[in-house]
């Protein structure tokens, strides 16, 4: 029996980058673009490696185009981290599993290094076929937190947990990573939210502005360790921006919830450097009078816009600056 699973890109709608740093956000997966795992049983383990993990190329031109879209990296380092990680959660939970090996290959057409999750993603459809292949049962909450592990606590890479939440729950979270209960429980408090009420979402990108998170989390992680009060303060506004955009989300208010994704980003901006191209993608869609924010780390920027004729507007703008931009399919998933 073959087992496929597949998980979603994750796009962040307001309170980030404060779910790192016990704050609160809101965020969904999209349909648009996946990664897909297939496993299976055969005598010995093996991990089959994609397109981007083979080191074979056309031209010196074709590796560095390579590496400025998909980075150093692969997936199949992140395959061996997972099947690392929920093996030793197995032994530390006194989890027996069946004596039998597996081939995994996977793939993905979810944009890299954009602040999409898209290496999360692989990890999540990855830690969802070893469960199902293993009949291992793990607490959403709990899975989340693994699937954070693999690639903080094996890869050494910067992250906060909102990626995990959403794609483990497959529908809209708020999220509150309360301090508190963090230490206590080691996880937040996440409620699956009610979209009805959204305005029309975009998401726009540029694949020439891929960058991974840890190159930004990296230097604020260290800013926010010290006590920079300037980031203190930051991380508190962000979380209550989340938490009053589930107010606003509750009345339908669409003028509040521009309002609230524009100031994430103002904040941002007066923080973090960001690059002119990723300014000018803000810019271009706050003057079709849509809102916009990052979705992430930058290279994706999501927002809100009144109706039909301005999303046509909005591709317009893009298209001349070879911007994609796509209308999400939000997975809405009531399990």
């Amino acid at each position: 029996m073959i087992i496929e699973t597949k998980s979603y890109p994750r796009a962040a709608l307001i309170g980030n980058p404060s779910d790192g740093y016990f704050g609160k956000t809101i965020a969904f997966v999209f349909r648009n673009f996946s990664a897909h795992v297939q496993l299976y049983h055969t005598p010995k383990l093996e991990i089959k490696p994609e397109k981007l993990d083979l080191p074979v190329y056309n031209s010196m031109k074709d590796l560095v185009e390579g590496v400025r879209l998909n980075g150093y990296y692969g997936g199949v380092r992140l395959i061996k981290a997972t099947i690392k990680t929920f093996y030793n959660y197995c032994q530390k939970e006194n989890i027996k599993t069946a004596s039998k090996n597996f081939t995994v290959n996977y793939s993905s057409n979810i944009p890299l290094r954009l602040g999409l999750a898209g290496s999360s993603a692989i990890i999540t459809a990855v830690m969802k076929a070893l469960m199902q292949f293993y009949e291992v049962d793990i607490p959403k909450p709990v899975l989340a937190n693994l699937i954070l592990s693999v690639e903080t606590d094996q890869l050494g890479l910067s992250a906060g947990l909102q990626d995990r939440v959403a794609q483990v729950y497959e529908r809209p979270v708020f999220m509150d990573f309360d301090k508190k209960m963090m230490d206590e429980c080691g996880f937040g408090h996440y409620v699956p939210l009610n979209f009805s009420k959204l305005p029309p979402v975009y998401i726009a990108y540029r694949n020439d502005q891929s960058q991974g998170s840890e190159v930004i989390h990296n230097n604020l992680r260290a800013r926010f360790n010290i006590g920079e009060k300037k980031v203190l303060e930051a991380m508190t506004e962000w979380a209550g921006l989340a938490q009053q955009f589930v107010q606003a989300l509750e009345h339908g208010n669409a003028d509040i919830l521009h309002c609230l994704i524009n100031r994430n980003y103002d904040l941002r901006e007066s923080l973090i450097e960001i690059s002119e191209e990723n300014k000018h993608m803000v810019k271009l869609a706050r003057n079709v009078g849509a809102s916009a924010k990052f979705t992430g780390s930058g290279g994706a920027i999501i927002g809100t816009y009144d109706n039909e004729s301005q999303f046509e507007e909005l591709v317009n703008v893009f298209e001349k600056h070879e911007i994609d931009v796509i209308k999400p399919d939000i997975v809405l998933n009531n399990k």
